[in-house]
């Protein structure tokens, strides 16, 4: 035999390895970059140098946070199974540039040590406010968490958006998280097993899709808190978006944004958006209310009118971007919140700072407080029946 032969087995099997790991390589960069604009201009958009995988990974409580991908011809958002949270969103703004309209952090541990725990996340068990965090249901009075001045907020000090989801992803396009909630988890009775599923379309939206079920009697209120900026993570102010919530009451606040049990018109005040009208236009204005919130920072009451089958919930349009987000919901209300608690204090992954009002929220929901006001809809949810609800937000450009 050959004295050379074993040299060169050992030389083909390194160069055959070598190139074997580009092509992955290669491969995987090609199938991050599939971008479409319109289904005629494609763009590029390199997934890696958003969001390095690597770098974002860590463990939290004791357990694993990924990174995770949904995309369409026309929209990318990426996920961790962290809060089942969004990450960050890509849309193509009136120039064709891809941009991102959710802000969040480029590391799992940057939304573990923010100094606001909701970014992206989704909400649970119950979103928004319980006063006191006390609640009564079939007799009995519950005691949950108080984190928000004398109330309790968005599910307690350790909510849905601290726990580390279970994820599956079926295809491309869907990203489904799982989270068990074992019974008086934070105060709240029942063994609740959640299922959210968010999904992409070929029609530039995400589809928000809540399931839930109980072994006991319980309440129930899940949303999803993303803060969107429609001209771009870095895109300075919300104060000049364009906003129309198809919403003819609203539920007026204590100065503790605990809802009075009344439904009020918006008409002739600062929270009349049934036609349009920039986030800034009145929010400096004289009102009781806006002096509660801080700015915007309330419940509206959606008027019923439907589009696709859905309560049409709000249009916002990106004044620099041009970006448009309709949303649509089986939700009957919507908290609008104009980042009025924002306070520079952490850093986004483009580098930008959470600046005051550089960002707002609209999170489909039932009503604040709702276990503790007989007025409002219901959130309880009995063993044997299953909580469901849908919200869809789809992009365009402004024409």
């Amino acid at each position: 035999m050959n004295q050379n032969q074993p040299m060169i087995k050992r030389n083909l099997y390194t160069l055959f390895g070598a190139s074997f790991l580009i092509f992955l390589i290669c491969c995987k960069q090609s199938e991050k970059k599939n971008i479409t604009v319109n289904n005629e201009e494609s763009i590029e958009l390199d997934f890696d140098a958003v969001l390095n995988e690597n770098t974002f990974n860590s463990v939290i409580n004791g357990r694993e946070a990924k990174l995770f991908w949904i995309k369409s011809e026309e929209i990318a958002v990426a996920f961790t199974n962290y809060g089942a949270r969004i990450v960050g969103l890509w849309v193509p703004d009136k120039n064709g540039k891809m941009t991102d309209v959710v802000v969040g952090f480029d590391t799992a541990e940057g939304f573990k040590n923010s100094t606001e725990p909701y970014f992206g996340a989704t909400i649970g068990r119950v979103g928004n406010r319980i006063a006191n965090g006390k609640f009564s249901l079939e007799g009995k009075t519950y005691t949950v968490p108080v984190n928000n001045g004398k109330n309790s907020l968005h599910g307690g000090t350790k909510g849905f958006q601290d726990v580390i989801w279970e994820v599956a992803q079926p295809n491309d396009q869907t990203l489904v998280f799982t989270y068990v909630s074992p019974d008086m988890e934070e105060g709240f009775p029942g063994t609740l097993t959640t299922r959210v599923t968010y999904a992409v379309t070929t029609d530039q939206e995400i589809v928000m899709e809540y399931e839930a079920t109980t072994d006991k009697t319980t309440v129930v209120n899940l949303t999803n808190h993303a803060f969107f900026n429609l001209n771009g993570e870095d895109g300075g102010t919300i104060l000049n978006h364009k906003v129309q919530i198809y919403a003819d009451e609203y539920t007026p606040v204590d100065a503790g944004l605990i809802p009075t049990g009344k439904l009020e018109s918006v008409e002739g005040t600062p929270f009349d958006f049934t036609a349009s009208h920039t986030i800034g236009e009145r929010i400096g204005m004289k009102n009781i209310q806006l002096e509660n919130g801080g700015g915007y920072d309330h419940n509206f009451v959606l008027n019923g009118t439907q589009k696709n089958g859905l309560n049409h919930v709000a249009i916002i349009i990106g004044n620099k971007s041009g970006i448009v987000m309709d949303v649509v919901s089986e939700e009957p209300g919507v908290q609008f919140y104009s980042g009025n608690f924002m306070e520079g204090k952490n850093t986004f992954k483009s580098g930008a700072k959470d600046e005051y009002r550089t960002a707002f929220a609209l999170e489909t929901q039932h009503f604040p407080d709702a276990p503790n006001q007989p007025n409002f809809p219901s959130i309880v949810l009995k063993h044997g029946e299953t909580y469901h609800t849908i919200s869809k937000y789809k992009f365009s450009i402004h024409q």
